[in-house]
Protein backbone atom coordinates (compact mmCIF):
# COMPACT_ATOMS: atom_id res chain seq x y z
CA UNK A 1 0.00 0.00 0.00
CA UNK A 2 2.81 2.23 1.09
CA UNK A 3 4.91 1.52 -2.39
CA UNK A 4 1.74 2.15 -4.24
CA UNK A 5 1.07 5.74 -2.63
CA UNK A 6 4.68 6.61 -3.32
CA UNK A 7 4.52 5.58 -7.09
CA UNK A 8 1.39 7.66 -7.41
CA UNK A 9 2.79 10.72 -5.59
CA UNK A 10 6.49 10.23 -7.99
CA UNK A 11 3.53 10.15 -11.04
CA UNK A 12 2.19 13.29 -10.47
CA UNK A 13 5.66 15.16 -9.57
CA UNK A 14 6.85 13.77 -13.22
CA UNK A 15 3.44 15.07 -14.67
CA UNK A 16 3.58 18.56 -12.94
CA UNK A 17 6.99 18.70 -14.19
CA UNK A 18 6.36 17.80 -17.77
CA UNK A 19 3.24 20.61 -17.62
CA UNK A 20 5.64 23.07 -16.32
CA UNK A 21 8.56 22.19 -19.04
CA UNK A 22 5.52 23.60 -21.67
CA UNK A 23 3.33 25.41 -19.89
CA UNK A 24 5.13 27.68 -17.47
CA UNK A 25 3.88 29.95 -14.53
CA UNK A 26 5.25 33.19 -14.39
CA UNK A 27 6.32 35.38 -11.09
CA UNK A 28 3.68 37.89 -10.73
CA UNK A 29 5.83 40.22 -8.94
CA UNK A 30 8.18 40.13 -12.23
CA UNK A 31 7.49 37.75 -14.81
CA UNK A 32 10.23 35.55 -14.79
CA UNK A 33 9.11 31.76 -14.57
CA UNK A 34 8.75 30.20 -11.25
CA UNK A 35 10.99 27.01 -10.70
CA UNK A 36 10.02 24.19 -9.17
CA UNK A 37 8.68 24.64 -5.70
CA UNK A 38 7.83 28.14 -6.45
CA UNK A 39 4.21 29.53 -6.51
CA UNK A 40 2.14 32.80 -7.27
CA UNK A 41 5.54 34.97 -6.31
CA UNK A 42 9.08 34.17 -6.99
CA UNK A 43 11.53 33.86 -4.08
CA UNK A 44 13.71 36.92 -5.53
CA UNK A 45 10.53 38.82 -4.90
CA UNK A 46 9.61 38.22 -2.03
CA UNK A 47 13.04 38.98 -0.50
CA UNK A 48 13.21 41.83 -2.07
CA UNK A 49 9.80 43.23 -0.37
CA UNK A 50 10.24 46.70 1.53
CA UNK A 51 9.24 45.22 4.70
CA UNK A 52 8.45 47.86 7.13
CA UNK A 53 9.15 45.63 10.40
CA UNK A 54 6.80 46.87 12.51
CA UNK A 55 5.06 44.37 14.44
CA UNK A 56 8.67 44.13 15.81
CA UNK A 57 8.25 47.65 17.59
CA UNK A 58 5.23 48.41 19.60
CA UNK A 59 5.81 52.92 18.91
CA UNK A 60 5.45 51.89 15.00
CA UNK A 61 3.86 54.75 12.59
CA UNK A 62 0.96 53.05 11.99
CA UNK A 63 0.41 52.44 16.24
CA UNK A 64 1.45 55.87 16.89
CA UNK A 65 -1.29 57.22 13.99
CA UNK A 66 -4.54 55.00 15.53
CA UNK A 67 -3.24 55.61 19.18
CA UNK A 68 -5.92 58.43 20.34
CA UNK A 69 -8.47 57.53 17.83
CA UNK A 70 -8.92 53.82 18.84
CA UNK A 71 -7.87 51.52 21.84
CA UNK A 72 -5.81 48.99 19.79
CA UNK A 73 -2.98 46.37 21.53
CA UNK A 74 -1.21 46.67 18.21
CA UNK A 75 -1.02 48.01 14.63
CA UNK A 76 1.17 47.31 11.87
CA UNK A 77 1.48 47.03 8.35
CA UNK A 78 3.93 44.39 6.07
CA UNK A 79 5.29 46.36 3.31
CA UNK A 80 5.89 50.07 2.38
CA UNK A 81 3.71 50.98 -0.65
CA UNK A 82 5.25 53.67 -3.06
CA UNK A 83 4.08 55.12 -6.11
CA UNK A 84 5.87 52.73 -8.95
CA UNK A 85 7.51 50.29 -6.69
CA UNK A 86 6.83 46.35 -7.07
CA UNK A 87 4.33 46.60 -3.83
CA UNK A 88 1.82 48.90 -6.21
CA UNK A 89 2.81 46.41 -9.23
CA UNK A 90 1.44 43.65 -6.83
CA UNK A 91 -1.26 45.55 -5.35
CA UNK A 92 -2.40 45.93 -8.64
CA UNK A 93 -2.29 42.63 -10.03
CA UNK A 94 -4.43 41.77 -6.63
CA UNK A 95 -7.26 44.97 -6.72
CA UNK A 96 -7.02 45.00 -10.76
CA UNK A 97 -5.39 41.99 -12.29
CA UNK A 98 -7.93 39.48 -10.95
CA UNK A 99 -5.16 37.56 -9.27
CA UNK A 100 -7.15 36.89 -5.20
CA UNK A 101 -4.16 34.45 -5.11
CA UNK A 102 -1.53 37.40 -4.69
CA UNK A 103 -3.45 38.18 -1.59
CA UNK A 104 -3.56 34.91 -0.52
CA UNK A 105 0.39 34.16 -1.02
CA UNK A 106 1.55 37.87 0.73
CA UNK A 107 -0.87 36.96 3.88
CA UNK A 108 0.71 33.54 4.28
CA UNK A 109 4.45 35.36 3.81
CA UNK A 110 3.35 37.91 6.53
CA UNK A 111 1.37 35.61 8.76
CA UNK A 112 4.41 33.23 8.95
CA UNK A 113 6.41 36.26 10.44
CA UNK A 114 4.17 36.91 12.69
CA UNK A 115 3.18 33.88 14.26
CA UNK A 116 6.09 33.67 16.47
CA UNK A 117 4.24 37.12 18.71
CA UNK A 118 3.15 35.80 21.93
CA UNK A 119 0.43 38.40 22.05
CA UNK A 120 -1.22 36.88 18.19
CA UNK A 121 -2.07 34.04 19.90
CA UNK A 122 -4.75 36.00 22.61
CA UNK A 123 -6.72 36.65 19.70
CA UNK A 124 -9.78 35.06 18.12
CA UNK A 125 -11.05 36.44 15.05
CA UNK A 126 -9.89 38.22 11.88
CA UNK A 127 -12.44 40.62 10.04
CA UNK A 128 -11.29 42.08 6.78
CA UNK A 129 -12.35 45.37 6.37
CA UNK A 130 -15.47 44.89 3.77
CA UNK A 131 -15.89 46.14 0.31
CA UNK A 132 -19.25 47.44 -0.68
CA UNK A 133 -21.42 44.83 -2.42
CA UNK A 134 -21.48 46.59 -5.81
CA UNK A 135 -17.48 47.15 -5.87
CA UNK A 136 -16.77 43.42 -4.40
CA UNK A 137 -19.75 42.33 -7.05
CA UNK A 138 -17.84 44.07 -10.22
CA UNK A 139 -13.95 42.95 -8.96
CA UNK A 140 -15.75 39.11 -7.42
CA UNK A 141 -13.82 39.40 -4.19
CA UNK A 142 -12.63 41.79 -1.46
CA UNK A 143 -8.48 41.81 -1.58
CA UNK A 144 -8.67 42.56 1.98
CA UNK A 145 -10.11 38.98 2.58
CA UNK A 146 -7.78 37.40 0.41
CA UNK A 147 -4.87 39.03 2.46
CA UNK A 148 -6.96 37.93 5.72
CA UNK A 149 -7.32 33.87 4.41
CA UNK A 150 -3.43 33.99 3.67
CA UNK A 151 -2.79 35.40 7.12
CA UNK A 152 -5.63 32.90 8.66
CA UNK A 153 -3.64 30.05 6.90
CA UNK A 154 -0.73 30.73 8.90
CA UNK A 155 -1.68 32.03 12.02
CA UNK A 156 -4.13 29.69 12.77
CA UNK A 157 -6.74 32.34 13.57
CA UNK A 158 -10.06 32.15 11.96
CA UNK A 159 -11.09 35.19 9.67
CA UNK A 160 -15.11 36.33 8.43
CA UNK A 161 -15.43 38.80 6.25
CA UNK A 162 -19.54 38.16 6.58
CA UNK A 163 -19.49 39.85 9.81
CA UNK A 164 -19.21 43.94 8.42
CA UNK A 165 -20.70 45.07 5.78
CA UNK A 166 -20.17 48.52 4.08
CA UNK A 167 -23.44 49.86 3.15
CA UNK A 168 -22.86 53.36 1.42
CA UNK A 169 -20.25 53.55 -1.51
CA UNK A 170 -17.75 55.96 -0.76
CA UNK A 171 -15.71 58.04 -2.90
CA UNK A 172 -12.53 57.39 -3.59
CA UNK A 173 -10.29 58.58 -0.61
CA UNK A 174 -6.67 59.11 -2.46
CA UNK A 175 -7.11 62.97 -2.65
CA UNK A 176 -9.08 63.57 0.40
CA UNK A 177 -7.64 65.54 3.50
CA UNK A 178 -7.77 63.48 7.02
CA UNK A 179 -10.96 65.00 7.99
CA UNK A 180 -12.41 64.96 4.79
CA UNK A 181 -11.34 61.01 4.62
CA UNK A 182 -13.26 60.64 8.11
CA UNK A 183 -16.24 62.29 7.09
CA UNK A 184 -16.18 60.09 3.85
CA UNK A 185 -16.44 56.63 6.20
CA UNK A 186 -17.44 57.78 9.68
CA UNK A 187 -21.46 55.97 8.87
CA UNK A 188 -20.31 53.58 6.13
CA UNK A 189 -20.17 50.58 7.96
CA UNK A 190 -22.47 48.21 10.16
CA UNK A 191 -21.93 44.78 12.38
CA UNK A 192 -24.17 41.84 11.17
CA UNK A 193 -23.63 39.99 13.55
CA UNK A 194 -23.13 41.22 17.43
CA UNK A 195 -23.17 38.02 18.80
CA UNK A 196 -20.31 37.15 16.48
CA UNK A 197 -18.24 40.51 17.70
CA UNK A 198 -19.37 40.10 21.59
CA UNK A 199 -16.04 39.75 24.25
CA UNK A 200 -13.86 38.95 21.34
CA UNK A 201 -10.47 39.69 20.88
CA UNK A 202 -10.66 40.86 16.87
CA UNK A 203 -7.65 42.09 14.57
CA UNK A 204 -9.01 44.44 11.68
CA UNK A 205 -7.15 43.75 8.52
CA UNK A 206 -6.57 45.96 5.72
CA UNK A 207 -5.21 46.26 2.40
CA UNK A 208 -3.39 49.72 2.68
CA UNK A 209 -3.30 52.00 5.27
CA UNK A 210 -2.92 55.84 4.96
CA UNK A 211 -4.74 58.60 7.46
CA UNK A 212 -6.19 55.44 8.92
CA UNK A 213 -9.83 56.68 8.91
CA UNK A 214 -11.52 53.81 7.34
CA UNK A 215 -10.04 51.39 10.16
CA UNK A 216 -11.18 53.92 12.73
CA UNK A 217 -14.60 54.04 11.52
CA UNK A 218 -14.89 50.12 11.51
CA UNK A 219 -13.31 49.73 15.22
CA UNK A 220 -15.68 52.35 16.23
CA UNK A 221 -18.19 49.87 15.38
CA UNK A 222 -16.98 46.63 16.53
CA UNK A 223 -16.10 48.67 20.07
CA UNK A 224 -20.15 49.52 20.13
CA UNK A 225 -21.23 46.03 19.38
CA UNK A 226 -19.12 44.73 22.45
CA UNK A 227 -15.74 43.50 21.02
CA UNK A 228 -13.21 43.29 23.70
CA UNK A 229 -10.00 44.55 22.41
CA UNK A 230 -9.20 45.19 18.93
CA UNK A 231 -5.68 45.12 16.80
CA UNK A 232 -5.13 46.10 13.14
CA UNK A 233 -2.89 44.37 10.42
CA UNK A 234 -2.39 45.66 6.99
CA UNK A 235 -0.65 44.43 3.79
CA UNK A 236 0.81 47.72 3.35
CA UNK A 237 1.36 51.32 4.36
CA UNK A 238 1.43 54.23 2.02
CA UNK A 239 4.64 56.24 1.80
Amino acid sequence: MKANRRNSKNLKNILRDFVSLFFPQYCLGCSDILVKGEEIICTRCIIELPKTNYHQNDTNPIAERLRGRLPIEFACAFLKFRKRGNVQHLLHQLKYNNHPEVGVALGRVYGNELKELELIKSYDLLIPVPLHKTRRNSRGYNQSSKFAEGLSNAIAIPFDDGICTRNIKTTTQTKKSRIERWENVKEVFAINDHEMVKDKSIILVDDVITTGATIEALGIKLIEAGCKKISVICLAEAQ
